[in-house]
């Protein structure tokens, strides 16, 4: 009898421990699918996103995320200023409101701006109130500076998944992600992020760059060098607003 129920106790504990890690398993692919979700360029739960438009003209959109900063907000918009191009800003609440000067003179130039919250944290789990008052408080900063078009948004890290989606949906917020991001490593060389985002855009493109810190030098040289090879490629860089304008799909 003893033995009898050692035995269909080992049998239940190694059932046990099986299920155990089934479960496991189970939980940990869920996870990665959320993740992996919270990321998808093109889908999101609720609103509208977009990444890259269908369009007949030979536009793509090129994005700078974060800033505007005291030391390199003036040197990219000397780069564009040089090249005659009109570009987009997703800004951040907290470093607009440190650096109202070169808000307007983002403005001035004729540029998009865009919100890219408030604290930049990432807003996959943040509470509807706080979601809120993120975009409430960068678009005060935005509007503070003189623009009067479209605030659209884009995620920090471009992860969202359930609140943020839906509290943009309910403002009718469009969200901006993009297609290509040649300098998502900030150790990559100057040619590297170039070569990248001439292999990378094409019609309809969103180009995503990053050149507002110290540890974006490279980025800060390449600019000169994307734009002079999409106009050799025949692609014309713009602002989100004149490539959403060009859309064929509705």
């Amino acid at each position: 009898m003893t033995a009898g129920l050692k035995r269909i106790s080992g049998v239940w504990t190694v059932r046990t421990v099986t299920l155990l890690f089934l479960f496991l398993g189970l939980f940990l692919a869920l996870l990665f699918a959320v993740w992996q979700l919270s990321k998808a360029p093109s889908f999101q739960l609720f609103g509208d996103v977009v990444a890259r438009v269908t369009t007949d003209q030979p536009y793509v959109a090129l994005t700078f995320d974060d800033g505007p900063s005291k030391r390199y907000t003036l040197e990219v918009l000397n780069t564009l200023k040089v090249h005659n191009v009109k570009a987009t800003f997703y800004v951040t609440g907290r470093e607009a409101e440190q650096n109202p000067t070169h808000m307007k003179a983002i403005v001035v130039a004729g540029h998009d701006l865009g919100n890219h919250s408030y604290s930049h944290h990432r807003m996959v789990f943040m509470s509807p109130g706080r979601v809120r008052r993120e975009l409430a408080r960068t678009d005060a900063q935005i509007r503070k500076a003189g623009y009067a078009g479209a605030i659209r948004f884009r995620p920090p890290y471009g992860t969202r998944l359930i609140t943020l989606p839906w509290v943009l949906k309910k403002q009718n917020r469009l969200t901006v992600m993009w297609d290509v991001a040649p300098d998502a490593d900030h150790r990559l060389p100057t040619k590297t992020i170039v070569d990248a985002a001439l292999q990378g855009a094409s019609a309809g493109s969103i180009i995503l760059l990053h050149p507002m810190y110290a540890s974006r030098q490279n980025t800060r040289d390449a600019l000169g060098a994307i734009i002079e090879g999409l106009r050799k490629r025949g692609l014309e860089p713009v602002t989100v607003s004149k490539l959403l304008a060009a859309r064929t799909e509705r």
